[in-house]
This record gives C-alpha cells, sequence and structure tokens, in this order.
C-alpha cells in the first residue's frame, strides 16, 4: 500500500535537494489541500493545476529554500490526532503543523483561532 502525502512531501523534500524549482506531483484533492496551506504560508511561491498533475513552483532566498524540513507525522499504519489545545509547536514555533480538520486542511494556528481539531498531517519548517 502506498501512501501519496509522503509521496508528495518526499517529491518536495527531493526536489529542494536537487535544487530544482519547479516540482510535479500526481493530483489529488488532499494533495492540493496541503499546497494551498503551503502557498498561504508563503513556503513556495506558486503552483498550478495542469492536466493531472499539480506544478509547484518552489521558493528560494539567496539560494537557500524556504523549506527546510518537511515531515510525515499522521501515517496510514498510525494516524495521529489531536484536540486544538494540545497541538504541539514545532521548533519553538518557527514551524507549522498541517492539520486535516473538519473545517478542511489548515495550518495548525487556523486550527487554534477556530478551535477545532484533527489529523496532523504533516510539519513544516
Amino acid at each position: 500500500m502506498s501512501d501519496p502525502i509522503a509521496d508528495l512531501l518526499t517529491r518536495i523534500r527531493n526536489a529542494i535537494m536537487r535544487g530544482h524549482t519547479v516540482v510535479s506531483i500526481p493530483k489529488s484533492i488532499i494533495k492540493e489541500d496541503i499546497v494551498k496551506v503551503l502557498l498561504e504560508k508563503k513556503f513556495i511561491k506558486s503552483y498550478e493545476v495542469v492536466d493531472n498533475d499539480i506544478v509547484v513552483t518552489l521558493k528560494y532566498k539567496k539560494g537557500e529554500n524556504r523549506i527546510s524540513g518537511i515531515a510525515r507525522v499522521s501515517k496510514p499504519s498510525l494516524r495521529r490526532y489531536s484536540s486544538y489545545r494540545n497541538i504541539p509547536k514545532v521548533l519553538n514555533g518557527l514551524g507549522f503543523y498541517i492539520i486535516s480538520t473538519p473545517e478542511g486542511v489548515i495550518s495548525d494556528k487556523e486550527a487554534i483561532t477556530k478551535k477545532v481539531g484533527g489529523e496532523l498531517i504533516c510539519k513544516v519548517w
């Protein structure tokens, strides 16, 4: 069984390690929602949906990528959930969690503001 979210994160990590500015990812609704959160938090420059792919343009500043790290938290074999009161900090607030909630896929700060918990999909720093 494959994990499409882990594939998305791995493709982004590999593109960063190779210094690519653009990465293409097979399209799905959850992946597009995750990429939207990365765009809202200004961790990527842009994205667009082309045919059945999501084309993500990575953001670089002085040769350094905006994303230092991105990791899967909740896995298909071990789901991790959190109420909005117990969402852990990523690097003492330098990063954020992407959370799947009843309100949609949102960042940890937005989940706290809306007072909704959910599945901790991944963390970005």
